[in-house]
């Protein structure tokens, strides 16, 4: 997409979303980092609900290491991949005692080196917790970029190096936001709601999913 256009449809979302944030609650950057890596193939919603009471006694990488494997996991049942996961924060929570004197590093390369964090995980993390402009390409972000035309990509990568190009500065730090709430909540995977899209006259997607409620005023068709 064109950088006209793209500065045009990023002034449409931070008008849409004055305000975006991430859906996932945590208390701290090392809260944070669990939970993005307990949300892979999870929900926002369904993370929330296991970390709830788990944030509330373990908060510090020395609090989680004092419940063990089976108390994270005990905690954090409901999530998909459980079991792995719960290995993941103890090993990272040992890395971070060992390695970085508790504190969750600032650059994306030493957050990749924790145990269940991977690129997307350190973006989010990066411009979550510390205002860093990175662009973490999940899902949602994959659809809208290449539904929209935004920036189209074969994978994750490609698509988080097009955004990195076609994205104006000044919308580099909530970029990351705006599509993944737009994708989640209006430019849905089975059926985007074109007809309450704040981009859709940017957007490259046909046809243009009409509005249900013209449709149903048109009463059934004739015989």
């Amino acid at each position: 997409m064109a950088r006209d256009k793209a500065h045009a449809l990023y002034q449409a979302l931070s008008a849409d979303r004055p305000d975006p944030h991430t859906e996932l609650e945590f208390v701290n950057p090392y809260t944070l980092v669990v939970a993005v890596a307990l949300s892979a193939q999870a929900t926002d919603v369904g993370v929330n609900k296991a970390t709830k009471k788990l944030f509330e006694i373990a908060d510090t990488p020395e609090k989680m290491l004092a419940l063990g494997e089976d108390g994270v996991a005990s905690h954090i049942k409901t999530i998909g991949l459980w079991r792995n996961k719960a290995k993941n924060v103890i090993a990272l929570s040992e890395m971070l005692l060992a390695e970085f004197g508790g504190e969750v590093p600032q650059t994306r390369e030493e957050l990749i080196r924790l145990p269940g964090v991977g690129r997307k995980t350190a973006n989010v993390v990066l411009n979550e917790a510390f205002g860093q402009p990175t662009i973490a390409v999940d899902t949602h972000i994959f659809r809208v970029s290449n539904r929209t035309g935004l920036a189209p990509g074969k994978d994750p990568d490609e698509v988080e190096q097009s955004l990195e190009r076609v994205t104006p500065a000044e919308f580099k730090l909530g970029a990351h936001h705006w599509l993944i709430l737009h994708g989640r909540y209006v430019c849905k995977a089975r059926k985007p709601e074109c007809w309450r899209c704040v981009i859709a006259d940017l957007c490259k997607f046909k046809p243009k999913t009409p509005d249900p409620a013209t449709q149903s005023s048109l009463g059934p068709k004739g015989p």
